[in-house]
């Protein structure tokens, strides 16, 4: 099974190097055939060089699905991509593209999911990562939370594959809060994949 992650030059590369992590200890069933970057000065670049992976560079948005196919890949991981994701692209790979939300997505588009504590969980539809975790500090969240998702034509929508909620604490920042939603979503991706490769 072959797997291409995505990633731009927004953060380390954690889920990349979470992945690789994952199928060297053979959890993940699959092997990266290509990590795809918009930009040469991704970090994430770094963590394929060290492991020895192809990587391609695809700067403008209306060439991914031609680079797609050239690849043909099982699953796409969208790890820090942030390119618009073209509906064409969408289309051809219905259930193949996984993407990681800074949001507690629900089932339903009228639906809602809930905290451990009984709240309701922000869903922060249309936010970047840091906007993101803005909000949930900003409407006094009692947790924040990230899904991971397959990509749909409806935006920031999608079936839901994997959920993590990490507590806010009274003195938690950005910075704070993320760094600790991170290290669980790094996780939740290699779990993710664990279960789709194992089941296709």
């Amino acid at each position: 099974m072959k797997i291409v992650v995505l990633i731009s030059n927004t953060g380390t590369g954690t889920n990349l190097q979470a992945i690789i992590n994952g199928i060297t200890e053979s959890k993940i069933n699959a092997l990266i055939s290509a990590v795809i970057s918009d930009k040469t000065d991704a970090l994430g670049l770094e963590h394929a060089r060290k492991n020895n992976l192809n990587i391609e560079i695809c700067s403008k948005k209306e060439d991914l699905l031609g680079l797609l196919q050239k690849l043909n890949p099982d699953f796409i991981c969208l790890a820090g991509w942030k390119q618009i994701i073209l509906d064409e692209v969408i289309e051809a790979y219905p259930n193949k593209i996984l993407n990681l939300h800074p949001g507690l997505i629900p089932d339903t588009t009228d639906g809602t999911v809930m905290n451990p504590d009984g709240t309701l969980a922000l869903w922060n539809k249309s936010m970047l990562t840091d906007k993101a975790i803005q909000n949930f500090l900003d409407n006094k969240a009692t947790y924040a939370g990230s899904s991971i998702h397959f990509l749909t034509l409806n935006f920031d929508f999608g079936p839901v594959l994997g959920r993590v909620f990490e507590k806010v604490e009274p003195k938690d920042n950005v910075e704070s809060l993320y760094s600790r939603l991170k290290r669980k979503e790094n996780i939740m991706y290699v779990e993710v994949l664990e279960k789709l490769t194992k089941e296709n």
